[in-house]
C-alpha cells in the first residue's frame, strides 16, 4: 500500500510461489485491520483504491470493467488510473534505488531472509522520501513526514 505522501506503508510476504493478488490481499489482513482503524464512532469507511483484480469491497474500490461503461464511469476510470499508477511509482523507484531486490533469480527464498532484505529496503526509500519527497508526493502536493516522525512510528 503507498499513501499519497508518497510512503509505502503496508507490505506482505514473502510466499513461495505464485499467488493471486486477492488471495495476497485477504491472507495479509489488511482490510479487517483498516475497518478497525477507521470505523469509529460512525466515521465514514476509509477507502482504498486497488487493481481490478481484488474485486470490490467496502473498504476497496477499482476501476469499472464492465464495456458499457457510462461517461461518469469513464471520467471515475479516467481519473483514478493515476492512483493506481502511484503504486507503480514507488515500487520502481525501491528497485531503482535497491536494485539488489529486483534480482528476482539472486533472491533465494529459502537460503536469503528475503522478505528483511526488502522490508530494510522500504524503510530506508521511505527514509529518502522523507527526505527528498518523491514522485507522488510531488503529485498529490502531500509532504511526507518528517524522518524522525516516521522512524519513531514506522509500522510496515
Amino acid at each position: 500500500m503507498v499513501t499519497p505522501n508518497g510512503l509505502i506503508t503496508n507490505l506482505y510476504g514473502p510466499l513461495e510461489g505464485s499467488r493471486h493478488d486477492s488471495f495476497l490481499l485477504q491472507q495479509s489482513g489488511l482490510l479487517p485491520r483498516l475497518q478497525i482503524k477507521f470505523r469509529r464512532n460512525g466515521a465514514p469507511p476509509f477507502c482504498l483504491y486497488g487493481d481490478p483484480a481484488y474485486g470490490i469491497q467496502e473498504e476497496l474500490l477499482a476501476p469499472y470493467k464492465n464495456h458499457n461503461k457510462t461517461p461518469d464511469q469513464e471520467a471515475f476510470n479516467k481519473a483514478m488510473s493515476v492512483v493506481r499508477q502511484s503504486v507503480e511509482w514507488e515500487f520502481g523507484r525501491l528497485v531503482q534505488n535497491f536494485a539488489f531486490l529486483d534480482f528476482k533469480k539472486n533472491l533465494k527464498l529459502y537460503l536469503q531472509p528475503v522478505g528483511k532484505y526488502y522490508k530494510v529496503g522500504v524503510i530506508l526509500n521511505n527514509c529518502l522520501t522523507c527526505l527528498n519527497g518523491s514522485e507522488t508526493s510531488e503529485y498529490f502536493n502531500v509532504e511526507p513526514p518528517v524522518m524522525e516522525n516516521y522512524l519513531r512510528n514506522s509500522e510496515i
